[in-house]
């Protein structure tokens, strides 16, 4: 089965099926006796916070990281460096191209061995006539520009790039980026050194003093290299995250380029690079530094688009996810995975709902303290690590606490995008970040 002409496939169907066994799930408590009906919530809160527990505890930094001295002890690594293709997308970035800029010639790598590409996709700011301005200042600066609405989103303006590019190793970045100048080198040892086809840098929040919001950001991304490191650790899986992307383009091609049918092209890619058994690593040091949404709105606004493409690769790839493809390990991470990210909150939703109906007390309790626990754990592991990135939050008890009350926007924001998939078509547009040069 090609995994390029099976995503997209009966979206809205497999939505509506979904969102049915949840329903059923949340209501089939209640309609057993009172003295069995936390049975099932504590049933899985058993087996899943077991398995959450165990990877939260298996994450251990020196596993998947190289140090620096590690560049200057062998005389032949600057000799044999693969060429590499940066790459970033940008649309409307007046705010930051120019910081950008900036940021991609002081990269240290061998100017022989890396190119430099932005694609202007169709922006209707002045990004068009800055990166104009900035091609013809810095000639190692490659521009290329799409008409706007050409279709594809991100993964369409990735795409366009791709055979005017000839790198061994392509380093996918974000308009708002900001990275450490020896980052791109760190991360070609480590994954030359490790046999990885992708390394994800471990994202960071450059405005996390901002306000409350993005401090729990900036928590929640610690929070998530742990646990990403820590299913890799116990033999799962662990994810791109778009930003600080380090892929090799041989896998990439083999999975056939970004698929331009989905609104989140990493997680996507993810899929098809586990798929096609090829290995992600998170590097912790040096991360990836990118600005936080600063309201509650524009965070419900990124926050459904990653809900949306998250659930739309696990509808698109299930057939493959469950054969022989994958190790029973890698099966057994991603069924815990999507049983807590995206089931425990619709069914929690429903349950809610179905007991303020019958007068009765929520049954699916068990699981979701213990989930949030798991997270509060996460949290303090994050949090109490060294970074060479911007200082994170402290991990003291209020912090988590409101961090940990902060993961409820996910309870809200995924019933209603399945709510959505099951009743909408989707149409595919680049619904990008706002970014304002923090």
């Amino acid at each position: 089965m090609a995994l390029a002409k099976i995503s997209g496939e009966n979206r809205r169907i497999k939505s509506i099926l979904f969102l049915i066994c949840c329903a059923f799930a949340g209501i089939f408590p209640h309609l057993i006796e009172p003295s069995k009906n936390l049975l099932p919530s504590i049933t899985l809160a058993v087996l899943l916070g077991g398995y959450g527990l165990r990877v939260v505890l298996r994450d251990r930094r020196e596993n998947y990281q190289l140090q620096k001295e590690y560049l200057f002890k062998d005389e032949n690594f600057f000799k044999t460096l693969p060429k590499v293709d940066v790459l970033v997308a940008a649309r409307d970035e007046e705010n930051v191209i120019e910081r950008l800029v900036s940021r991609l010639l002081s990269i240290e790598y061998p100017e022989e061995k890396i190119s430099l590409w932005i694609i202007d996709d169709g922006s209707q700011d002045r990004t068009s006539l800055l990166l104009q301005e900035l091609s013809t200042s810095f000639s190692r600066i490659n521009v290329l520009s799409r008409p706007l609405m050409s279709g594809g989103g991100k993964s369409g303006a990735l795409n366009s790039v791709l055979n005017k590019t000839d790198g061994e190793w392509l380093f996918i970045l974000d308009a708002d980026a900001q990275l450490q100048s020896n980052v791109l080198l760190r991360a070609i040892a480590l994954a030359l050194n490790g046999g990885w086809s992708g390394v994800q840098l471990r994202k960071s929040v450059v405005n996390c003093e901002l306000n409350q919001i993005a401090a729990c950001q900036a928590m929640e991304m610690a929070m998530d290299a742990v646990i990403q490191r820590g299913r890799l650790a116990c033999g799962g899986v662990s994810e791109l995250r778009g930003n600080g992307q380090l892929i090799n383009r041989k896998v990439l091609e083999s999975c056939g380029g970004f698929n331009e049918k989905t609104i989140t092209d990493d997680l996507d890619l993810s899929f098809r690079f586990l798929l096609t058994r090829s290995p992600i690593v998170i590097m912790w040091d040096p991360p990836i530094q990118e600005e936080a949404v600063e309201s509650f709105s524009a965070l419900l606004r990124q926050r459904k688009r990653w809900a949306e493409g998250g659930l739309q690769r696990f509808f698109d790839y299930w057939p493959l996810l469950i054969s022989k493809r994958l190790s029973n390990l890698k099966k057994i991470d991603l069924s815990s995975f999507f049983l807590l990210q995206y089931v425990l909150p619709v069914v929690s939703f429903i349950d809610f709902i179905v007991s303020i109906i019958l007068f009765e007390m929520p049954l699916y309790w068990p699981l979701s303290i213990v989930a949030f626990g798991i997270s509060s754990l996460a949290y303090w592991k994050g949090c109490s690590q060294n970074s060479e990135g911007p200082r994170l939050p402290s991990p003291n008890f209020i912090n988590i606490l409101g961090a940990t009350v902060y993961l409820a926007h996910w309870f809200i924001v995924i019933p209603f995008i399945v709510v959505k998939m099951s009743l909408f078509r989707k149409s595919l547009i680049w619904e990008k970040t706002d970014h304002i040069g923090s």
